[in-house]
């Protein structure tokens, strides 16, 4: 038991496992309607960026805008045969029902952002150039090995190989083990997980997570 968790390690607690105390939802409370609709995040150039989610991930764009001073491009995964393979059908039958539709990816650019350089400072994983917060984006997927062949091929940087559990391949960084934070020995119940993700950068530098659907 660390001293500064509660948590045995290694084990599963559903629930939290009682850490703090978490009432029942109540079928007529307003947060029952509540859902994790998208996430957004910041682009260089969307002609780099938009093919990696597109052609590598599989997602497709149900509307792009061009606000004036930024682009906005909503992407989603079409769910049927019919939205697969009618795209215009896809984002027109999406549309109405895009605030109740879950996993969808919003990519800004900002118009001029991809003549600056370096780029984007902050993809919430370098502390070097900007600090630590945001990690990554998990996508599930049915054969993580054939994902990283195609992604590789196509320009992505493995940034954790299969197979490989370890400090250097854990989000953690020099940053927190400077300041002593995140100390201690991972797991061997997280380690048999973890040797079965792999992670990715995309072309910003923000680091996509492939998980097993059958994990």
């Amino acid at each position: 038991m660390s001293a500064v968790t509660p948590f045995p390690e290694g084990e599963f607690l559903p629930a939290g496992g009682g850490f703090i105390e978490q009432k029942p939802l109540p079928a007529d409370a307003p947060e029952t309607k509540y859902r994790l609709n998208h996430f957004m995040m910041r682009i260089r150039d969307p002609k780099i960026s938009l093919p990696f989610y597109t052609e590598a991930m599989g997602m497709r764009i149900l509307f792009t805008m061009n606000t004036g001073p930024f682009t906005i491009y909503y992407l989603g995964y079409p769910q049927t045969d019919e939205h697969r393979a009618d795209l215009t059908k896809f984002a027109l039958d999406t549309l109405p029902v895009m605030q109740h539709t879950l996993g969808l990816l919003e990519l800004y650019h900002v118009h001029g952002s991809e003549k600056q350089e370096p780029g984007y400072i902050n993809t919430g994983n370098d502390p070097l150039r900007g600090g630590v917060g945001f990690s990554h984006l998990g996508f599930t997927v049915p054969d993580v090995p054939a994902a990283v062949e195609r992604l590789t091929k196509m320009g992505a940087t493995v940034f954790k190989p299969l197979g490989v559990s370890n400090r250097d391949t854990i989000p953690l960084s020099e940053w927190e083990a400077e300041r002593g934070v995140g100390e201690g020995v991972i797991n061997e119940n997280y380690h048999k997980i973890f040797k079965q993700i792999a992670f990715l950068q995309d072309p910003d530098g923000y680091i996509v997570e492939l998980v097993p659907q059958d994990l």
